[in-house]
């Protein structure tokens, strides 16, 4: 099996997953790389993160009250799943349908959130567009629920076209304005007596436990409309059919997926400026959206696919955010054989590299890219990676210095050693430079000695190597 099959697969899995295992990327490799992306494009669900068998470890996560209850159940999925791109791809929503604690109040609505990104991520943009419009949580976070026939709330539909569709500059005002007319009446059950409870500084008790789409036929504005050139009497169906017939929604959802996927683009509010990185990816992605009727399965298989994914030019071209960063190193070092209460420190590690799952800082998500590096934020990502991969007695760090060491019938030298590490890490490849560095750090120990059972000087030489290797840059990327 030759060593470039094993590095384009590891690029996929850092691409449409989280990484993956050395033994994990010869197998996929054995099956070929088509099938794997049909693999990890069709698989399904298969409860490979229990919900009871964390509530029996985190009391906090049956009620979801606050915050950290839905972040860590995430956590936990990012880490145990065996669909990574299903888990991958609702991130990928999440950073664009930015929805957050510091509005909603709310952890039970968020993570019933992600859930609706995880149920229909891969299908048809259409309905994850009107799904997303009955989202309670979304409702809360743009202000829906005000959004009232004769007082409209533009909030929604505004952010609609801005952020989750189109892009600046394929709309009117105007537009907005008869977007947010047919998006009166979608509301949420209680919404009225939560406005009232509000008014004395209080959302209990139907706040956290009750919320649900609810249609108000007689708060709905049946008057003509006109959007996007088009004319009727349209509700929020309508409107959501006509945005996604729109080139424009076809090449601001392909460059999205471009910038998550295989390069980074500029922050959104560059795009009506600043052309795509590469406006053939952006033209091919944007035919498979309309030949596969929005489908964003197909637009992913044929993402996966191209010889634009492939290069080894876009390969270590992204940097890592806090949550692929760390989901890829937990589920590398295996440090949560199951539910522990320590995954709440894991989630401040991430909170403290500068992102707050469910919890976004603004509308516009995170800015991406090498915005996710500066003086304060890299010291708890190097801190965070080599506490992990440094420490064998985490069961995935003593499976990897075991496949290292198990041969003992040579010495090994420093070249080797290096090779072996970073094969054990998710074949990462990494500049002359960084491997020189490697290298002359290996060296000063001189040749791994040889023989049947490697003494705990040597194994905790391979760990060195691997919180050595955890620092440099091409370990920080994607």
């Amino acid at each position: 099996m030759g060593e470039h099959n094993i590095d384009l697969m590891a690029h996929l899995m850092r691409r449409a997953g989280f990484g993956a295992s050395r033994p994990e990327l010869e197998e996929r490799a054995g099956k070929g790389y088509e099938e794997t992306v049909e693999e990890l494009l069709t698989a399904e669900d298969s409860g490979s993160t229990p919900d009871d068998l964390i509530r029996r470890y985190h009391h906090e996560q049956s009620g979801l009250m606050g915050q950290i209850g839905p972040h860590t159940n995430w956590l936990y999925r990012l880490v145990y799943t065996k669909e990574p791109l299903q888990e991958k791809i609702a991130l990928f929503w999440h950073c664009i349908f930015a929805t957050g604690y510091s509005k909603t109040s709310q952890g039970k609505a968020l993570r019933d959130q992600v859930r609706t990104f995880r149920r229909y991520s891969m299908g048809s943009f259409k309905d994850l567009l009107v799904e997303l419009s009955r989202d309670p949580a979304m409702i809360i976070w743009l202000d829906n629920q005000d959004n009232h026939n004769g007082s409209i709330n533009e909030n929604f539909g505004r952010e609609l076209l801005e952020l989750f569709s189109m892009g600046v500059g394929n709309y009117s005002e105007e537009d907005i304005k008869e977007c947010a007319r047919a998006f009166t009446g979608w509301t949420l059950f209680n919404a009225e007596y939560m406005e009232e409870k509000a008014k004395r500084d209080s959302i209990w008790p139907y706040g956290r436990i009750s919320w649900h789409f609810e249609y108000k036929p007689e708060d709905h504005d049946e008057g003509e409309k006109t959007f996007l050139g088009e004319t009727g009497n349209f509700n929020g169906d309508d409107i959501v059919d006509i945005i996604c017939r729109q080139p424009a929604t076809a090449r601001f959802i392909s460059r999205h997926l471009y910038h998550f996927f295989v390069a980074d683009e500029p922050q959104v509010p560059q795009w009506p400026y600043v052309p795509p990185r590469d406006p053939e990816a952006i033209e091919t992605l944007s035919q498979a959206y309309f030949d596969s009727g929005y489908d964003i399965r197909a637009m992913l298989r044929v993402l996966f696919n191209s010889e634009f994914f492939k290069s080894e030019e876009n390969w270590y071209q992204k940097v890592k955010s806090p949550a692929e960063l760390v989901a890829g190193t937990l589920r590398l070092s295996g440090e949560f054989d199951r539910p522990r209460r320590r995954i709440h420190a894991r989630w401040a590690q991430m909170m403290f590299m500068g992102q707050t799952l469910t919890n976004p800082p603004s509308v516009e998500g995170w800015h991406q890219g090498n915005e996710w590096i500066n003086t304060g934020n890299l010291v708890e990502r190097s801190n965070f990676a080599t506490e992990q991969l440094g420490n064998p007695v985490n069961s995935g760090i003593k499976a990897m210095i075991d496949r290292i060491v198990a041969d003992g019938g040579h010495a090994m030298s420093a070249e080797h050693l290096v090779n072996a590490c970073l094969g054990e890490m998710g074949a990462v490849t990494v500049s002359e430079q960084t491997r020189s560095a490697l290298v002359e750090f290996a060296s000063k120990s001189g040749e791994m000695p040889a023989g049947d059972t490697p003494d705990d000087q040597a194994r905790q030489r391979v760990a060195s190597m691997f919180q050595l290797a955890a620092t440099a840059a091409e370990y920080q990327r994607s």
